[in-house]
Parts: structure tokens; C-alpha cells; sequence
């Protein structure tokens, strides 16, 4: 695995745990609007200090008394083959695994789950269907994020579904849309976008949403879920 970053702790990416996250470089996907083109962009990726795995895997074996958990997240760590061995490698020294994924490989995340090297699993809903392509800035296969949305709902694995709002790209419209299709699940959790560090530096100057806007919005969709919240 290529190791980007880590954030040695965290209390918000892994419900309910205490937990790192560790970054893959490289992602399938090139959203504008996204916050770690460090991870994304070749010419980025070219100036990033990667991590040695062996230095990871040092410093989890020095935090096992406090951590619980590993959060896996980039980029888009589904685009490794070494995956499945990078989560068992972290399940064997006792933490839970939560894997952060765009949904573009079921059969990567249906062989993780079977193979129980997960437990629990965050899927970016980028757009309503109609609007993926523009949305996720290259030609996307929906029949991959859909067949990992199913994966979700009918195995036996803690999961959240996400979407990032951004003006002028995803809006309350957007979010009813996507709603009635991913409805019922668990969790769905409304981000706000954050306008830094963009794929398409115009982003950056894009005011985000005020608070309000998506507090209404969860108050209309929070029926459809046992769980929806804004982080």
C-alpha cells in the first residue's frame, strides 16, 4: 500500500471509537470539489513524503492501549490488490477496521466483507445517478456503486452511506434524489463541503452552505434512516 499520511488520532471518522486514520495515495475518481488532491493529483503525489508501511505498522503496535480502531481512507484504498492483506495485517494486532470507499469496486468490498477483515464500512454517494459523471469529473460506472450500495444493506456489516453537499454541484434537490434511492438504510450522514485543497482550485473560492440549509434538509430526509446526521 502507498501511505500518504496519518492522522494519529481521531474521534469523529470511526463511530463511537478511538481511532487513527491512515491515507492511501491515488484515487479512480477526480472530483473537483475534493479536499486531498495531495492524494489525487500526479504532480501532488510526486512532492508527497510517502510513509513505509513498516513504520505504520510500528506505530500501531506502540498505540494498542489506546487505540480501537484504523480507519482506511485516501484516495480510494479499493484501488490496491494488497488491501485485503494491509486490513489483515492491522485486524491481527487487534483493532477494528473501518474502510472509507467510493463504491467503485464491489467485489473488492464483498470479498473484505466475507473474508471479515472489516467491520465497518463509510460509502460516499457522490450524486444522484444522473449526475455522477459530472459530479465525480470522469465517466463512472453506476452499476459498480450500486451493486455496492446492495452489498451494504444485505450483508451483516456496520455501514454508513455519505454525501458532501456543494454549491453548485450538489444540492437539497440532489440529496431527495438520492435519498429515494439509497432509502431505507442505517446511517446517512450530510457533510458540508470545505472549500480547501481542491482538485479544481475554483472550488476554493465557493462559499459553503450555511449550517441551516442542511439542518432543514435532515429534518425532511431523517425518517428514511435509523440514523441521519450532519458532520
Amino acid at each position: 500500500m502507498r501511505i500518504g499520511g496519518v492522522q494519529k488520532v481521531t474521534f469523529i471518522d470511526y463511530p463511537q471509537k478511538i481511532a487513527c486514520t491512515v491515507f492511501t495515495i491515488g484515487c479512480n475518481f477526480k472530483c473537483p470539489f475534493c479536499q486531498n488532491s495531495h492524494l489525487v493529483l500526479p504532480e501532488k503525489i510526486k512532492s508527497l513524503k510517502e510513509i513505509p508501511e513498516r513504520d505504520f505498522f510500528s506505530f500501531l503496535k506502540e498505540r494498542r492501549d489506546f487505540l480501537e480502531g484504523v480507519v482506511i481512507c485516501g484516495g480510494e484504498p479499493t484501488i490496491y490488490s494488497d488491501l485485503p492483506g494491509f486490513a489483515r495485517k492491522i485486524k491481527k494486532l487487534g483493532f477494528l477496521v473501518k474502510l472509507d470507499t467510493n463504491g467503485s469496486n464491489p467485489k473488492m468490498l464483498e470479498d473484505l466483507i466475507r473474508e471479515k477483515l472489516i467491520d465497518y464500512v463509510s460509502l460516499d454517494v457522490k450524486a444522484p445517478k444522473e449526475k455522477y459523471d459530472k459530479v465525480c469529473g470522469k465517466k463512472i460506472d453506476i452499476r459498480k456503486i450500486e451493486k455496492s450500495i446492495e452489498i451494504l444493506k444485505k450483508r451483516e456489516i456496520d455501514y454508513e452511506f455519505r454525501t458532501t453537499l456543494v454549491p453548485t454541484l450538489i444540492e437539497k434537490e440532489d440529496i431527495f434524489k438520492i435519498v429515494k434511492w439509497i432509502s431505507p438504510a442505517k446511517r446517512y450522514y450530510l457533510q458540508n463541503f470545505q472549500p480547501q485543497n481542491t482538485i479544481d482550485p475554483s472550488f476554493e473560492k465557493i462559499k459553503p452552505f450555511d449550517n441551516k440549509y442542511l439542518l432543514e434538509i435532515k429534518k425532511i430526509i431523517s425518517p428514511f434512516f435509523e440514523m441521519c446526521e450532519i458532520r
